[in-house]
């Protein structure tokens, strides 16, 4: 069933520009010296310099994503590392493909 997280989620460009980001982390940001991006996800600082934004908007974005279930996150040492939910996804693309 589609929800309004999802919608919410889907529909802002700077969230959709994180969860393409998110799907070749080592394409699209740099090594981090904390957390390796494939296993542990990418930093949010590394995410809020490149969406250009303040790291508190970049926050808001993410836990927008992170409430509709298509990213998670994960704490290393005062640092927060996201990486998508592939099984989330696949479910919302379903959804949203679906009849309805």
């Amino acid at each position: 069933m589609l929800d309004a997280d999802l919608l919410k989620a889907l529909a802002n460009e700077k969230r959709l520009l994180v969860l393409e980001w998110l799907r070749d982390p080592q394409a699209h940001f740099p090594p981090q010296r904390d957390g390796d991006l494939l296993r542990d996800g990418v930093c949010s600082l590394f995410i809020a310099e490149k969406l250009a934004v303040s790291q508190p908007t970049c926050g808001e974005h993410l836990k927008v994503l992170s409430r509709a279930g298509l990213i998670r996150g994960k704490k290393i040492k005062q640092w927060v590392f996201y990486q998508r939910d592939e099984e989330r996804i696949a479910e919302a693309k379903g959804l949203l493909g679906g009849d309805w």
